[in-house]
């Protein structure tokens, strides 16, 4: 009787190899050149015929630009160890990038600064942005936890009716979402928010087709308005660089800064308040 356990581990990493080399619009050839092995070693992993070292597995991981935690994932599908650690987020900020994250909400006030997971659940906050996440909530009972900041955006009964350029900022968000979604087929979490969005109404069903003609920018502008207040925020995303850490490079922090002067004032009005 033949072992489907095996025939399924002797299987995966070729076909995670050549799902990542895709991913990437690799040829063979590229792959191996750039990892410095040959073509056809490459296509001898991608069938089976060839299993990889662990060094390999790293060397192909570190070439295709995988996630860490992808990497993991491709190195237990060869059939070795973790190499990156995967501490919970409660965990790490006992550590000294606990201290490093708090430093850095605490320094940008009284600009907000949220810091996020990959599935863009809050984790954390500083001051001015707690206050203004709570300002910007039409309906509080729709509020879950974690918060969701794709939901915040665009529930009807959360932050979406105060967004005054809402169109734009929910387009050019989402097409990042498509991206990052497309990028971790494997994983649902994505594609599961992207389903949830389109279960608010409001939302246009032509936007459920990926618009990759929209060019990724590294900031989006938000202009906000609640009766008298009025804000206009340039915001960016930031991560960490080669922390050798999944839970460290899967963090996203977003910054907010003022592109006018009644939104810095705003601000310090806001971070003043008790």
């Amino acid at each position: 009787m033949a072992n489907h356990s095996n025939d399924s581990k002797n299987t995966l990493f070729p076909a995670l190899l050549k799902y990542w080399r895709g991913t990437r619009g690799l040829s063979q050839l590229d792959l191996g050149l750039a990892a410095d092995v040959s073509a056809r070693h490459v296509s001898f992993m991608e069938t089976g015929r060839a299993k990889p070292s662990k060094e390999m597995v790293l060397t192909l991981g570190s070439t295709l630009q995988i996630p860490l935690r992808e990497q993991n994932a491709l190195l237990q599908a060869a059939g070795f160890d973790k190499e990156f650690d995967e501490p919970s987020f409660s965990m790490s900020m006992d550590s000294q990038i606990g201290t490093v994250l708090q430093l850095m909400l605490d320094k940008h006030e009284p600009y907000p600064m949220i810091i996020m997971d990959w599935g863009y659940d809050l984790l954390m906050s500083n001051k001015s942005a707690s206050k203004m996440l709570m300002m910007f909530v039409k309906d509080p009972s729709a509020i879950t936890t974690p918060i969701n900041m794709f939901e915040m955006i665009f529930h009807p009964g959360l932050g979406r009716p105060f967004i005054v350029n809402w169109e734009k900022v929910a387009r050019t968000l989402l097409a990042r979402l498509h991206r990052e979604a497309l990028l971790k087929s494997h994983d649902g979490r994505l594609n599961n928010l992207i389903n949830r969005i389109f279960d608010y109404p409001g939302i246009p069903e032509s936007w459920r087709h990926p618009d990759f003609s929209q060019s990724s920018q590294p900031n989006l502008t938000v202009d906000l308005k609640k009766g008298d207040w009025e804000f206009s925020f340039l915001t960016t995303m930031t991560n960490f660089n080669a922390p050798q850490n999944v839970t460290l490079e899967e963090l996203l922090i977003e910054s907010y800064f003022p592109v006018d002067d009644k939104t810095e004032a705003a601000c310090q009005a806001i971070f003043s308040s008790k």
